[in-house]
């Protein structure tokens, strides 16, 4: 039988990729051979967790919470629990355990764990050349430009000495927030470029000329350039440049302004004038590829059809195509099943609206939506400094006393400690993580090419007749 409905959506899942799949369809179910991004979700959601929850200790307490869940799963699910809460954990416990696992390793890259840095390959800092210079000025700091005092990177993360540094959240917050950025970036382009499978598989040239490509172009020409910027500074200015290297920022929004005048603030490199030029000019020229010139063609497209014309003898359709291809004879039985109802006659004025709420939308999007991955900074820096808020106002304590006494005063509070760390940064910080890396993946991520307005498929079974699931 021939019909014109979309079909239900099926996607096979396992025990492991089933958590996965119900965020992506929490969002919305997709359409039919629309693109899945549950797959790209199983990686890129417990990473952005991660880099907002990025703690060593936590980390592993948090695996090891997922790893009792899904060892004894097997026990748990024969004791069918109704617990809603305990339910609805353990359904999740492969998100968890992945959640946990990343942890660890944005934990190892912060050299974070439980607020404190481990030393184990012995820092890259040396106060001894500027010992003397140090000790005559507390003022002064550890300049990297004299020989001695840096000895290069850490091998693995963060130095452990930014720990005890008083500019910590000075270099930390600059590094975080570069970090967002670029994670940003990569992660819409990625969204972006997923939905030119959706439109080869769907056969639609005119989304990919006029739809995919000003898209990405315009993205890529505003803020892939300044995530290049961000990897050109760190690699053009060393320790004995660094007081001349200009603001990013600055730079950035002189670049929307033709501003190349500014005298605080010289220019990155050679020529930076003619590119960052060429690089608006070619931004602003995809906006009218996407508002006027899809409509115009999309409008073209229908008036073409339209002249072909169709003529009707006897119950049946002949159309005067000008090839014999074009031509369309339809028999009157077949006819019958064609519904008048899908048939939607061409309104310039509505398309018209929609592609211009689509452009603007995007447009402004890719700024907002840059702007939102922010929040992979602020949640990072918030769990930090609750983490040694905790540390200082709690275990620290215990540690302080040097008497007999103070061994059953840490025994106490390091109970208090355990517990709230547990309650407040293992479970309240980890279910704000959870939401704000949901959000990312449901707005700034899934909006650049999933559509999700189909519907599931639903077996054939008198169980879900009585039930009422096909009623929805």
């Amino acid at each position: 039988m021939q019909t014109k409905q979309t079909p239900p959506t099926f996607n096979k899942t396992n025990k492991f990729t089933s958590g996965f799949q119900n965020i992506v369809d929490a969002y919305g179910i997709g359409n039919y051979r629309e693109m899945n991004p549950a797959p790209y979700t199983i990686i890129t959601f417990p990473f952005l967790f991660a880099v907002m929850f990025g703690d060593l200790g936590h980390g592993v307490l948090m695996t090891c919470a997922a790893l009792y869940l899904v060892l004894r799963e097997s026990r748990l699910v024969a004791q069918k629990n109704d617990n809603e809460m305990f339910s609805m954990v353990f359904a999740g416990r492969y998100i968890i355990l992945l959640m946990g696992i990343f942890s660890i390793y944005t934990g190892i890259i912060y050299n974070d764990c439980f607020s404190k840095s481990l030393n184990l390959f012995g820092s890259g800092w040396s106060v001894r050349p500027m010992f003397q210079t140090l000790d005559e000025n507390k003022v002064l700091q550890l300049d990297p430009a004299v020989r001695g005092v840096f000895n290069g990177p850490y091998p693995i993360g963060i130095d452990p000495i930014w720990n005890i540094a008083t500019n910590k959240l000075t270099f930390l917050n600059s590094f975080k927030m570069k970090m967002s950025v670029i994670l940003g970036v990569i992660h819409m382009l990625f969204g972006v470029s997923l939905s030119l499978f959706n439109h080869m598989y769907f056969k639609k040239p005119l989304n990919i000329y006029l739809g995919f490509i000003p898209e990405i172009v315009f993205m890529a020409s505003l803020f892939g350039y300044l995530v290049i910027l961000v990897f050109y500074k760190w690699l053009a200015y060393d320790a004995h440049t660094s007081r001349n290297a200009p603001s990013l920022l600055i730079a950035f929004i002189n670049m929307f302004l033709f501003n190349y005048n500014d005298p605080t603030n010289q220019p990155l490199y050679r020529g930076q004038m003619v590119i960052q030029t060429l690089l608006v000019l070619i931004a602003l020229a995809c906006v009218p590829c996407m508002l006027i010139v899809k409509t115009l063609v999309l409008r073209r497209q229908y008036l073409w059809k339209k002249n072909l014309g169709t003529q009707n003898f006897g119950g049946i359709r002949v159309g005067n195509g000008p090839t014999e291809d074009q031509a369309e004879i339809i028999q009157h039985d077949q006819l019958s099943q064609h519904s008048e109802d899908d048939e939607h006659e061409f309104n310039f004025g509505d398309v018209a609206v929609h592609q211009a709420i689509h452009t603007i939308e995007y447009c402004l999007g890719c700024i907002s939506n840059t702007a939102s991955y922010l929040r992979l900074w602020a949640l990072s820096l918030a769990h930090a400094q609750l983490s040694e808020v905790l540390w200082t106002m709690v275990m620290h304590l215990g540690l302080s006393s040097r008497s007999f006494g103070g061994f059953v005063a840490l025994s106490i509070i390091f109970g208090a400690f355990a517990v709230l760390t547990v309650c407040i940064l293992l479970i309240m910080e980890g279910l704000s993580a959870f939401l704000h890396a949901l959000r990312l993946h449901w707005v700034e991520f899934q909006n650049k090419f999933y559509v999700g307005q189909g519907f599931k498929f639903l077996p054939f079974t008198f169980e879900s007749i009585l039930e009422g699931r096909f009623e929805d």
